[in-house]
């Protein structure tokens, strides 16, 4: 069976939408949520109508994002979940902090992108949150999954290495072979003693994944690379977690069936 070395090399999250990941040795799945803590907040670039009060999904070109603003790759954010604090370095030293609990935290972060993001708002940058709501690229509550197997093959076919973060998931695979995660859509993975996860759709990869995480610079075409070569523009899955339960880095993932 093609799972049976199948295994999480890489668990991530991503506090703010936009902005860096944070790699975790473990984390805790339940059922019907997101990772903990991912997409908490996100940074509001001009009026989205976002409602804290009735918090909907709204999309993602509501917010600041790497699709179309690439220098946020330059920054390095670390958001302490526990105190709500966001730093954030540039070139090496702390431009910016911020209880994002609190109004005066708030604002000193708005602040931050309002200067540093002033070509490419449509409005004033707000950071946004709601109890409980996840600022996620699709509507429904998911952990994003991406074989590793498959970002080698797409580093095939652009002629260079792929690092694999340009895909911002949660959990990376190995011991897939390249492109096994679409033959599992509506099936389920068990993931350490209890967790499970049903994979429910694939994703489409946009102009984000173009953008070298480590520089910020847009140097690779992705999606038409992967259009070109195999007829799509998808790489990696969502899924659902069905039932709870603690993962780690080096957890089997086992497929039914």
């Amino acid at each position: 069976m093609a799972s049976e070395n199948a295994a999480i090399r890489a668990i991530y999250r991503y506090p703010v939408k936009g902005l860096s990941p944070e790699g975790l040795e473990r984390s805790t799945l339940t059922k019907g949520q997101t990772i903990e803590a991912d997409r908490l907040y996100a940074i509001e670039n001009g009026a989205s109508g976002f409602d804290a009060a009735a918090p909907n999904y709204l999309p993602k070109n509501r917010f600041l994002m790497l699709m179309r603003n690439e220098r946020l790759a330059r920054l390095q954010t670390r958001l302490e979940v526990a105190t709500r604090r966001l730093g954030i370095v540039a070139e090496g030293r702390e431009v910016a902090s911020g209880d994002l609990g609190t109004p005066e935290g708030r604002t000193a972060i708005e602040a931050f992108f309002a200067d540093y993001c002033v070509d490419e708002l449509r409005g004033p940058p707000k950071v946004l949150h709601a109890r409980g709501h996840s600022f996620s690229d699709v509507a429904r509550k998911v952990v994003s999954i991406i074989n590793l197997a498959s970002v080698a093959a797409v580093g095939s076919v652009v002629g260079a290495p792929v690092d694999p973060l340009r895909f911002r998931a949660n959990l990376y695979v190995a011991g897939w072979p390249a492109w096994h995660e679409f033959s599992l859509l509506g099936r389920e993975i068990a993931v350490g003693a209890t967790a499970r996860l049903k994979v429910v759709k694939r994703i489409v990869r946009c102009a984000a994944t173009n953008v070298d995480p480590q520089t910020g610079m847009r140097d690779l075409a992705i999606p038409t690379a992967l259009m070109r070569a195999f007829g799509h523009e998808d790489c990696g899955v969502y899924a659902e977690v069905t039932a709870d339960g603690d993962i780690a880095v080096g957890d089997r993932m086992t497929e039914d069936g």
